[in-house]
């Protein structure tokens, strides 16, 4: 069972984002926009570019690309940051906002699709596991 293990979770979460793809694709958003407006939204607002980049565990430059066309969207705006003139701060836009609440929607209904016959209590252990996991990669370092 611990050999299957990380096999296991990388197919579900594999499954996971090619479905909620599908879902999302008539929103003309790719994995990686929609995965960078979500960790904007979950980071909260007025995050500086380098603070959602760590956020997210990817380099700068590549975050720099995806703004720029969530940008280009009209998803998100680039403020100036009050305290540094090199920073800029990252705000979801109305149209962002809009977007985030029909994906969320859909990924809801994902969620409940894919968890369908699985009890809570099941869910909530597993949670507990991949935090006891987390810990441990945390220790890696």
């Amino acid at each position: 069972m611990r050999d299957q293990f990380p096999f296991a979770v990388a197919r579900v979460t594999r499954r996971w984002r090619k479905l909620l793809d599908e879902r999302l694709k008539d929103l003309g958003v790719t994995q990686a926009r929609w995965t960078t407006m979500v960790y904007l939204r979950e980071g909260g607002e007025g995050l500086t570019q380098r603070e959602l980049a760590s956020l997210m565990a990817i380099e700068n430059p590549t975050l720099v690309r995806l703004l720029d066309s969530l940008e280009q969207q009209g998803l998100i705006e680039r403020r100036p940051c009050p305290n540094d003139r090199r920073a800029r701060r990252l705000h979801l836009t109305d149209n962002g906002r809009a977007f985030m609440e029909d994906l969320t929607v859909r990924a809801a209904k994902l969620r409940e699709e894919m968890l369908e016959g699985v009890p809570d209590k099941e869910i909530e252990c597993a949670i507990k596991v991949f935090h006891k996991i987390m810990e441990n990669a945390e220790k890696q370092k």
